[in-house]
């Protein structure tokens, strides 16, 4: 018998020891849901969304906590890059549903995402347990995910994100690119180009959906030579044209090794590009102390020792 107080949050480490850490977590998982839906009085509050992320690496980047609630769900509703992903969670859960149809050339990726959503809420608001297992960190370049769990908790279901690794931490882990030591920014890339930023040259930069970048329709899945010349104009004014920069792509499969091409910055409008590339650019300078800044603080050092 448990003896944790779910409500008083004392769901300590001998439940979990009794039960083994994947079944503690998962019945802490509904006693939580019947908690916050007991008061209720339509049985459709019952249903609830956790949006997990599957991570990148087919099989291994999947939380022990994530993997319990994909095979408790009544239904999984799958937004992942490949045919094979779609068949190991089909191993795990019976039902599950891919969102690639509502994909197609031509049609905004808006009016798809508003489906993604659509579909999901539905199964809510019928009492399922409803679980969305998006690719990589479901949070991150995902509009879909948060959107539906602002939703959910608005018409008073239980709905949670659950982190999955994403194409950034592999980046850091294969590019060996410690985000400490000079700064990391990101931009998706598009963003990057329509709207006036002010990036540090002096840290990496990072552009995500390198192959979208300039790309105003929401409708298409390449971009063209022309609008990534004009990102290497933009970027020129902090990057020489011979500027190294990398092409990353991380592996999805455990036999398959990440993509990392290095060429100069003005090689970029005719390099090969797909769906999951991004474009890494090291820093073009070097940090500088801030004389300012240093000396103030040493003035309040000397006044701590006096």
């Amino acid at each position: 018998m448990v003896t944790g107080d779910l409500t008083k949050n004392r769901f300590d480490l001998s439940d979990f020891k009794k039960l083994g850490y994947a079944r503690a977590v998962q019945f802490a998982f509904r006693e939580t849901i019947q908690l916050k839906t007991e008061n209720s009085p339509s049985s459709a509050r019952l249903g609830s969304l956790v949006i997990i992320g599957t991570g990148i690496k087919l099989g291994s980047h999947l939380s022990p906590i994530s993997l319990s609630h994909l095979q408790k769900a009544d239904v999984v509703f799958a937004a992942v890059t490949d045919e094979i992903t779609e068949m190991w969670l089909r191993q795990l859960n019976a039902n599950v549903q891919s969102f690639a149809p509502l994909y197609a050339d031509g049609k905004s990726r808006h009016q798809t995402y508003q489906e993604m959503i659509d579909l999901m809420l539905k199964e809510v608001r019928a009492g399922k347990q409803v679980v969305g297992a998006f690719y990589g960190h479901p949070g991150v370049f995902a509009y879909a995910p948060h959107k539906s769990i602002e939703l959910a908790r608005a018409e008073g279901y239980f709905a949670l994100m659950e982190p999955g690794i994403s194409a950034a931490d592999c980046l850091h882990a294969d590019l060996g690119i410690d985000p400490g030591k000079f700064g990391c920014q990101y931009y998706e890339a598009s963003q990057f180009m329509f709207y006036q930023r002010r990036i540090d040259p002096t840290a990496y930069l990072v552009l995500w959906q390198i192959a979208l970048a300039g790309e105003q329709t929401y409708a298409q899945f390449t971009t063209g030579d022309a609008q990534l010349q004009l990102l290497v104009e933009l970027l020129s004014a902090d990057y020489p044209a011979e500027h190294q920069v990398v092409i990353y792509e991380a592996a999805s499969m455990p036999f398959e090794d990440p993509r990392m091409e290095w060429m100069p910055l003005s090689a970029l409008p005719t390099a090969r590009l797909t769906l999951r590339s991004t474009l890494v650019l090291p820093p073009s300078q070097s940090l500088q102390p801030n004389p300012t800044m240093l000396a103030a603080l040493e003035r309040l050092n000397v006044m701590a020792s006096d």
